[in-house]
């Protein structure tokens, strides 16, 4: 067997919103000779936003699912330059090269040590999601499961010969439609629901529920006075309103008390089924048969704790980026700080670029818009770096772009046919949802043109 003709790569680890982006533009831009490749342990992009209401509304599910194929092979990619999907597990990341969970030769990654070497590399891992969306998890007294350990599920807290089966039975399309149903039938069969955490995913949780299910007692649980407090108080008092117009128990400011949900105690109620009792800190008493904890995203930066250490904050396990998305470490006092890091930190390896959730990128919010935009600097600077190595000039001194967050904006569906945005302050609500929320519009937004039947690809 021929090996393929070794050219340069850039490496792009995640494709989700902002790792999809990244590399499409990186197919439009790189010169002759390059070739982008792609990493990700999921078959299809998962359209993450649509999960919830997915898991609580039937005969969508496939529609989440997005096929890579036709993402990287757009009409505006270079004929000559190559777009490479692999669907594996990074399993070791150094500065210069990556190990994967799976061989793949026809694309130079050979058996036995698997690796990728690179010259650039966008880190787009993004976070471990919360638990009633979490593909990758049980459907199974998952809220218990995932408090009670101490550490997320990472590819680098795992031993590499239990990745590929984790391959063959989940992060496929098929695997991903099956949880969604099972989370459906668990949700369906609950007569009561806690919703811990007053969020994006909490609100929808509870407003879809209570939507599709009227009858059952939905009760939301949030640790601080106001929802969604990045955002405005008109955001929180449109919200606030609508839930107590769906008969939604809404409690504020009361902390859910952990050890009280891990002690497992139940209650037997009048139709013989049996409710958890968990209670708040400051010992209120809540019942449900279910418990959905919708409490935030722990970033996934392991593998980039391997490659360089110090980029990886402690107090938050985020990322340290430049302004220019480069990854960056602190500067000190024997070092000179970098000219393109507003003068705080260093960039020991100019190469290497992370965005989206698992960055710490200057109070931008986690979201799939925040993570494009992210990408698009990081391109346009590794394509200005490549550019100039082509032309035999060297790219530490290249003008690079630098990122600014745009203001916090989010659009946050209410129900089936009710949705509120907040823009800057500017808040408004609108009626007219769909079920599927539109989903059609983000296959066509990556390059995916189908129609219904198509979308089961």
């Amino acid at each position: 067997m021929s090996l393929p003709t070794v050219t340069k790569t850039v490496a792009v680890l995640g494709s989700s919103y902002g790792g999809t982006r990244a590399a499409q533009l990186l197919a439009k831009g790189l010169p002759k000779g390059w070739r982008v490749v792609v990493v990700d342990r999921n078959s299809h992009m998962n359209h993450v936003y649509v999960f919830p209401r997915y898991a609580v509304v039937p005969g969508h599910e496939h529609k989440a699912f997005i096929p890579y194929g036709p993402m990287f092979r757009r009409p505006d990619a270079r004929p000559d330059v190559s777009a490479v999907f692999l669907h594996a597990q990074v399993t070791s990341l150094s500065p210069r090269s990556l190990t994967l969970s799976r061989a793949f030769p026809e694309h130079g990654v050979l058996e036995p040590e698997k690796t990728l070497n690179f010259d650039y590399a966008v880190y787009a891992l993004g976070s471990h999601l919360p638990a009633p969306i979490d593909v990758w998890g049980s459907t199974e007294d998952v809220d218990v499961k995932t408090i009670a350990e101490s550490t997320p599920d990472t590819n680098a807290n795992r031993s590499p010969s239990a990745l590929p089966l984790a391959l063959e039975t989940k992060g496929t399309k098929a695997a991903g439609i099956e949880w969604l149903k099972r989370y459906r039938s668990r949700i369906e069969s609950a007569s009561s629901i806690l919703i811990v955490g007053g969020g994006a995913l909490g609100v929808q949780y509870a407003t879809d529920i209570a939507d599709v299910f009227p009858d059952k007692k939905v009760t939301l649980l949030h640790s601080r006075q106001q929802l969604l407090p990045r955002f405005s108080q008109a955001m929180h008092n449109e919200i606030l309103s609508t839930l107590h117009t769906m008969n939604i128990t809404t409690i504020l400011g009361e902390r859910l008390d952990v050890p009280s949900l891990i002690s497992g105690e139940t209650a037997t109620v009048a139709d013989g089924k049996k409710e958890r009792v968990v209670r708040t800190l400051s010992g209120r008493e809540i019942r449900a048969e279910l418990v959905l904890l919708c409490t935030g995203q722990k970033p996934n930066t392991a593998l980039m704790a391997q490659a360089v250490p110090d980029a990886v904050k402690s107090s938050t396990g985020l990322i340290r980026v430049s302004r220019t998305m480069q990854v960056a470490v602190p500067a000190t006092s024997h070092t000179e700080p970098s000219s393109q890091a507003d003068g705080r930190v260093n960039i020991p390896y100019p190469h290497l670029f992370a965005i989206g959730d698992s960055a710490d990128a200057f109070g931008a919010i986690n979201s799939g818009r925040s993570s494009a935009f992210q990408a698009n600097v990081a391109v346009q600077n590794i394509l200005r770096l490549v550019n100039r190595e082509e032309e035999g000039a060297s790219g530490e001194h290249a003008e690079l772009a630098h990122y600014e967050p745009d203001p916090p904006a989010i659009k946050v569906s209410l129900g089936l046919n009710k949705r509120v945005v907040d823009r800057n302050g500017d808040v408004a609500s609108s009626l007219g949802g769909t079920p599927a929320m539109e989903a059609y519009g983000m296959w066509q937004l990556y390059g995916v043109e189908t129609d219904e039947a198509g979308m089961h690809a």
